[in-house]
């Protein structure tokens, strides 16, 4: 890669990182389902009277709305309202990796290499090591519902990977529009109209600034930026950098919000990202000839 794709790929993985500080941020005065249907809303409005609806199923727009929307990111916000820690949130959504591996062997009929049953192995150690030390900031059920919420990114990824070659910018806008009325209807269900009149009328500027970040700078330049990268370059070059993502989330929770780094995180975060790595070794000859697509927080 160029100098300046490198540099490029390194932004994007900081933004993605320390996206979960800012998750954390808009938390404190935003319920999450409110968060993230504002989040999609503003991702959806105006482009989709912008950009055209990309050639694809409405069916195909709809599940992916629904399941990034409420199945990734509403229940994501869910979990870190106070299950689960902003630096271990970015490191367990990347389990999606071996979902999505799991999913498309299931349903694509896609080989799985046994290299691969071995990278998840290691990646189950460190997620053994988490349940077994949770504590009062991050809790089991936070655990669960963050990997149902890999599980769900996972599903959308295997969407994207039937609708082909599209506009990604476009498809986003468009299925935003599908997961924005999901996410507001559980917010009135499970948080109340009271609380959302409340949390609108209260909330302050960094609130207001964080879903910008979130839909612009996060989903709009994030997303853009990385699928130009895998435009121009094979996927086995490009993909590994999605690895410094939970570095960086671990780092700037630590150093933004004073999350704490017991041993236990630091081998946990070892034995996942180890397993991540292994995986890409494992599908290297496979992974060096086509591209791919993923859509991270």
């Amino acid at each position: 890669m160029r100098l300046n794709h490198l540099l490029l790929a390194l932004l994007v993985t900081f933004i993605w990182g320390t996206n979960f500080v800012f998750i954390e941020i808009g938390l404190r005065e935003l319920p999450p389902f409110l968060f993230a249907a504002l989040r999609f809303l503003l991702v959806a409005l105006p482009l989709v009277f912008i950009l055209a609806r990309p050639a694809v199923k409405y069916t195909q727009l709809a599940s992916y709305g629904v399941l990034i929307g409420f199945g990734q990111f509403g229940l994501m916000y869910w979990a870190m309202q106070d299950d689960i820690t902003p630096g271990l949130a970015s490191l367990v959504i990347q389990i999606q990796v071996f979902f999505t591996i799991l999913l498309a062997a299931a349903f694509l009929r896609e080989a799985i290499h046994p290299g691969q049953w071995f990278a998840l192995g290691i990646c189950a150690l460190g997620l053994a090591l988490i349940m077994l030390y949770t504590d009062g900031q991050t809790t089991l059920t936070g655990l669960a519902v963050i990997l149902v919420a890999a599980l769900s990114w996972a599903g959308a990824n295997l969407i994207v990977k039937q609708c082909g070659a599209v506009d990604i910018i476009a498809f986003i806008a468009w299925s935003s529009l599908f997961a924005a009325p999901p996410l507001l209807g559980m917010s009135l269900y499970l948080e109340g109209w009271e609380t959302l009149r409340d949390s609108l009328s209260n909330a302050g500027i960094n609130s207001w600034a964080v879903l910008i970040w979130q839909s612009i700078g996060n989903t709009l330049l994030g997303y853009g930026l990385w699928n130009m990268l895998l435009n121009r370059y094979k996927a086995a070059v490009v993909t590994p950098w999605a690895l410094l993502v939970p570095i960086f989330g671990l780092a700037a929770s630590a150093l933004s919000l004073g999350e704490t780094m017991p041993w236990w995180k630091w081998a946990a975060a070892l034995l996942i990202i180890s397993g991540l790595l292994l995986n890409l070794r494992a599908i290297h000859p496979r992974a060096a000839t086509r591209k791919s697509s993923s859509t991270p927080p």
